[in-house]
């Protein structure tokens, strides 16, 4: 096997927005084990990411922690201008950043208006600030890549709240707009998980996680692993694909 097989994104640069989290996690994982230097994007938790950055493999330049608070465009575009300034390029940005907070459908005064302007700022304005920032990296890159991580909540309309659901629909119409926009130089694609098995899943209600699995045709959770797996496929195999979602749900909606 030649170097470039085992290490597909080797030289490539790599920046997840969300990064410590789960999923965020398992994404930079990944990425650094398929020869990516990988920036570790975070909001508020720098110390869980620094901790990621120091367990990833090495890669030819170093991986790094850095600020991102997609809700601030200002301070996307100072991220964009750091790796810039730090590696001279940027060729995949995984949109990972995401917020929520359980509110029953039907409650909708428990759904206040705070709340929906912090899920819609985060989940769908963040993505596109970051786009937004990072453009001119991605189309210098010749073969740049955007993968916005959406959920299987923009299909059946079921999850953690209304305008969650809504807001990861509205990802995945983003997702579509911007491939067209951005064509030929950059792809844009959404990865749309199911029910993923992350630290913070793990904390819920057992009966409730297994019926979640029941329900899924293969009887089971994500893994948030197979989430990133489905990212470096986009990057490394999916090459003349884009604009497109990528279900990793285990055939939820078939139930």
């Amino acid at each position: 096997m030649t170097t470039a097989t085992l290490k597909p994104l080797a030289g490539k640069v790599a920046v997840v927005t969300g990064g410590s989290g789960g999923i965020g996690a398992a994404i930079c994982q990944r990425l650094a084990e398929a020869g990516a230097t990988v920036v570790v994007g975070y909001n508020s938790s720098q110390q869980p990411a620094e901790q990621l950055v120091s367990q990833m493999p090495a890669a030819s330049q170093p991986h790094v922690a850095l600020a991102a608070p997609v809700t601030n465009s200002d301070a996307m575009k100072t991220l964009a201008a750091e790796v810039s300034s730090r590696y001279g390029r940027c060729d995949l940005l995984v949109n990972c950043a995401g917020t929520t907070r359980y509110c029953a459908h039907d409650d909708l005064d428990g759904l206040d208006d705070a709340l929906i302007d912090q899920i819609l700022a985060t989940n769908v304005r963040g993505p596109f600030a970051s786009v937004r920032a990072f453009k001119p990296l991605l189309k210098a890159s010749g073969a740049g890549l955007v993968v916005n991580i959406s959920s299987i909540a923009a299909v059946t309309a079921m999850g953690s709240n209304v305008i969650y659901c809504a807001s990861k629909a509205a990802v995945d119409n983003m997702t579509k707009s911007l491939a067209r926009a951005l064509a030929p130089e950059i792809r844009v694609l959404s990865v749309s998980p199911g029910l993923a098995d992350t630290d913070f899943v793990k904390q819920l209600d057992q009966s409730w996680r297994d019926e979640q699995a029941s329900r899924t045709p293969l009887k089971r959770l994500a893994m948030p692993e197979e989430v990133a797996d489905a990212v470096i496929a986009a990057a490394t195999h999916l090459t003349f694909t884009t604009g497109v979602v990528i279900p990793v749900d285990g055939g939820r909606p078939l139930s």
